[in-house]
């Protein structure tokens, strides 16, 4: 019989980094996959990214509707408690074998939530990294513990995992999946990024992806300090859109106000995966708070301004520039990210996170797993 795999998305930035996984294992005749997205997926808000997913020709596709269309930290919290009503009512319909999750953002531990009270076995994505910052943090080691395989972005997170007293053979160092991009999409060339977002040749591309700091009671302390920096460099400027935190109207608002004030700059409410890894690839510099910064920009060599607390304590390559939110050390770092100088000095950077076989990594390790009953009894190690 096939093994049932329901695999929960809540965003655009997990989608992409799921896209391949999914696309593997709903090629596999030994799998029969059900996609379930929900939250910010369904918003028009911030895009309907639903849409992509069922552009793809994916065979199982249900969604989800549970985002409030709020600012703040309780509507986070009831968005959750939504989130964990539906995915009860969906999961126990589905009945799925396995529940495969990524990463660490709040939402997803709801689908954790309910599978572990359902007794299916959780999958897990990218457990045992660091961002202390962030929410994020204790969200990813609260999933850690509730799920019984892992799939860990670097060597370094998968001994955090065993630190954790998870049984090795549960725990598999795959990479982050989202580099799978650039091993196996097709990237697009300078050319046809610079048509498809109406950019100029002349003028440096610099990605700005800034989020909302979650851990702190002011989440938009770094907005201020960004903004006035951006203003002091002619460059054109791409924004990309917040995750649905608290906060992130702020950050959108500035950013549009930004937009309309310079000509050269513009915000994307959502690029597709291979639109955002090929503007990555074809870019002078990233800055800004993203955990994209951190994990997929070294695999372009891509310089990138690393502002505040929200990605502290992330493995990091060479190509990073760590600094905090203050306007003055913002705009040296951007210069200094321009440079011919710094530029050389980071031809050869090594990404920590992998090298684009995660999905491979993933879909094989899923393919091999015990019944059920061997994946829920977890015995400690400590």
């Amino acid at each position: 019989m096939k093994k049932k795999v329901a695999a929960i998305t809540s965003s655009r930035a997990d989608y992409s980094h799921l896209y391949w996984p999914l696309k593997l294992l709903e090629a596999d005749s030994e799998i029969e996959l059900t996609i379930v997205a929900m939250a910010a997926h369904m918003s028009p808000e911030y895009g309907n990214t639903w849409q992509e997913i069922a552009a793809e020709n994916f065979s199982h596709i249900e969604t989800i509707e549970c985002l409030l269309s709020s600012d703040t930290d309780l509507g986070m919290a009831k968005s959750l408690g939504l989130a964990t009503l539906s995915l009860a009512d969906k999961l126990s319909q589905l009945k799925p074998d396995l529940v495969l999750i990524i990463a660490d953002r709040y939402e997803m531990l709801a689908p954790a939530n309910v599978a572990l009270t359902l007794r299916i076995p959780i999958l897990h994505i990218e457990g045992g990294d660091i961002s202390e910052g962030a929410i994020d943090d204790a969200v990813r080691n609260a999933l850690t513990k509730m799920s019984h395989i892992h799939f860990t972005p670097t060597e370094k997170a998968k001994q955090r995992v065993l630190a954790m007293g998870e049984e090795e053979w549960r725990v598999h160092f795959s990479g982050a999946p989202s580099l799978d991009h650039i091993a196996k999409s097709a990237i697009k060339n300078k050319q046809e990024v610079i048509q498809q977002l109406g950019l100029q040749n002349n003028l440096p591309i610099v990605v700005v992806a800034l989020h909302s700091v979650t851990l702190l009671k002011d989440t938009t302390i770094e907005v201020d300090s960004l903004f006035s920096a951006l203003s002091e460099h002619y460059v054109q400027y791409v924004f990309c859109f917040p995750n649905a935190d608290s906060g992130s109207h702020i950050i959108m608002q500035n950013a549009q106000q930004f937009c309309e004030r310079h000509a050269n700059s513009q915000l994307c409410v959502n690029l597709d995966p291979v639109s955002y890894f090929s503007l990555l690839a074809s870019a002078d510099c990233m800055i800004g708070n993203s955990s994209s910064g951190i994990m997929e920009t070294p695999s372009f060599c891509l310089p990138t301004i690393n502002i505040g607390l929200r990605q502290k304590g992330r493995e990091q390559a060479k190509n990073i520039i760590d600094v905090k939110a203050d306007k003055k050390a913002i705009s040296n770092a951007i210069t200094q990210a321009l440079s011919t100088e710094f530029r050389e000095s980071i031809k050869d950077t090594i990404n920590p996170y992998g090298n684009g076989d995660a999905s491979v990594i993933i879909r094989d390790v899923i393919k091999s797993l015990p019944e059920r009953d061997v994946l829920l009894f977890k015995k400690n190690q400590l």
